[in-house]
């Protein structure tokens, strides 16, 4: 009979044991989740800027061009009214100024490594503001998607730089081929790119 008192009692120290045991991990485990958990956020800078499109060459063309930068790439998108149906061109100039009638004050295509004239991304050379051609629907109007790690938004470097640009839209059709333009005929709108 004194044997299975020992072990009764034997077995009741174990079970104690543990069970304290348990509390003590699970207190452990409680304390371990109770500590901060440190977050790391990513900050992420996105710089937007926005221009209305003016009418120039007696034409009706207008619109507005949204510039957004996040992450090293630039994104452009013109929406535009006022076309005649077809393919434009559109380009980057060198100069935020869109005073003439005709749009040249805005000055020749945006070219700060100085190449020839082309299509974007050709081996024989291109302008940073040779953006190409899009297409306007029946009613005269399109939407222009274009995005870059070419450029940048007020940055210090002049050659990425596209503050202080104008865009164009030209009537005719980028040929890609003649120089120094494009032979992309009239400017038909124009907005300056200024901060």
């Amino acid at each position: 009979m004194k044997k299975i008192h020992i072990i009764a009692l034997s077995m009741i120290l174990v079970l104690a044991y543990n069970c304290k045991d348990g509390k003590k991990t699970e207190k452990e485990g409680k304390d371990a989740t109770d500590q901060p958990v440190e977050k790391i956020v990513e900050e992420v800078n996105v710089e937007v800027i926005k221009f209305s499109m003016q009418p120039k060459s007696d034409s009706n063309v207008q619109g507005e061009v949204v510039f957004t930068e996040e992450n090293g790439m630039v994104m452009m998108k013109a929406t535009l009214s006022g076309l005649s149906a077809g393919e434009h061109a559109i380009h980057i100039h060198e100069k935020a100024d869109c005073s003439s009638d005709d749009g040249k004050s805005s000055g020749g295509h945006w070219n700060p490594t100085h190449e020839p004239h082309g299509k974007w991304g050709a081996a024989e050379g291109y302008h940073k503001g040779d953006i190409g051609n899009f297409t306007a629907d029946t009613e005269g109007n399109a939407i222009v998607e274009f995005s870059t790690d070419q450029w940048c938004i007020g940055c210090d470097d002049a050659n990425k730089n596209i503050l202080g640009k104008a865009v164009i839209v030209h009537q005719g059709v980028d040929d890609f081929t003649s120089q120094p333009s494009g032979a992309a005929g009239a400017r038909v709108s124009c907005t300056g790119i200024i901060e």
